[in-house]
C-alpha cells in the first residue's frame, strides 16, 4: 500500500506555538484554508482509493478539498488524532516543548512505557495510529491518504518506518500540509520514500550529543 501522510493546514494555535491538541481543536486561518486548497493540486499525480482524517477539525477541513476533488468520504477516525498532550495542553514555552518532543521520540525509540505527562504512553499512541493504518491496508485499497498531526506523523513513522531514524524525524519538523510518502504493510513494515518532496535515500544523519532528540518546536 502507498499511505501518504498529511499534516493539516495552519491554525491558530500553530501562530502561537501552543500545544493545542484536545478534541475538537481549532479551524484553520486563511493561510490555512488556502494550504488545504491546494492539496488536489500538489497530489494530482495520486491515484487516491481512500481519505481519512482525525476527529479534530483542523484536518477534516483539510481534508475537505481532497474529498471534493476525488469524490472520496472522509473517513474519521479518533485513531489519528495528535498525541495527547495532558498536563501539557495549551503551553508554549520551551521546557513544555522539549518534553513532549522528547517523549514522543522516546515512544519511537521503543520506551513505549512512559506516559506523556498527564496524558496517554506510547504503546496507547501507536496502538491507535497502527490500528487505523491496518484498517486501510485491510480495505483493499492502493493509495491512501490520511490528514493527521505532525507530531503524531513524526512519531510513528520513527517508529515504523525502516529508513527514518529518530535524529531525521526530530530535525524535520514538517510544515502545514507537509506529505510523507511511504509504501509497505503492517505485516512487513514501512519504507518512507519521500519526506516533504525530499527522498530519502540512504544517508547518515549525525544526532547533536547535547540534544539527541532535536530542539524543534512542535507544532501539532
Amino acid at each position: 500500500m502507498r499511505l501518504l501522510l498529511i499534516r493539516h493546514g495552519q491554525t491558530p494555535s500553530n501562530l502561537k506555538h501552543l500545544l493545542d491538541t484536545a478534541e475538537p481543536g481549532p479551524g484553520l486561518t486563511a493561510l490555512g484554508q488556502e494550504q488545504a486548497a491546494a492539496l488536489p493540486d500538489a497530489l494530482g499525480s495520486e491515484e487516491i482509493d481512500a481519505l481519512y482524517a482525525s476527529t479534530l477539525v483542523r484536518t477534516q477541513l483539510t481534508a475537505a478539498p481532497l474529498a471534493a476533488a476525488t469524490g472520496l468520504e472522509v473517513r474519521i477516525r479518533p485513531g489519528l488524532r495528535e498525541l495527547v498532550a495532558g498536563d501539557l495542553e495549551m503551553r508554549g514555552d520551551d521546557e513544555a516543548a522539549h518534553t513532549y518532543m522528547h517523549t514522543a521520540f522516546a515512544w519511537s525509540a521503543g520506551d513505549v512505557r512512559r506516559r506523556m505527562p498527564g496524558g496517554e504512553t506510547g504503546a496507547e499512541a501507536l496502538a491507535r495510529l497502527d490500528a487505523v493504518v491496518a484498517e486501510a491496508h485491510d480495505s483493499g485499497a492502493r493509495t491512501v491518504a490520511m490528514v493527521s498531526h505532525g507530531a503524531a506523523i513524526r512519531m510513528w513513522v520513527a517508529a515504523r518506518a525502516d529508513n527514518v531514524d529518530i535524529d531525521y524525524a526530530a530535525r524535520h519538523p514538517l510544515a502545514n500540509t507537509g506529505i510523507v510518502v511511504l509504501t509497505g504493510s503492517p505485516d512487513q513494515g514501512w519504507r518512507a520514500l519521500l519526506w516533504e518532496g525530499s527522498s530519502l535515500g540512504p544517508h547518515p544523519h549525525t544526532p547533536d550529543p547535547e540534544d539527541p532528540t532535536g530542539s524543534a518546536m512542535p507544532t501539532p
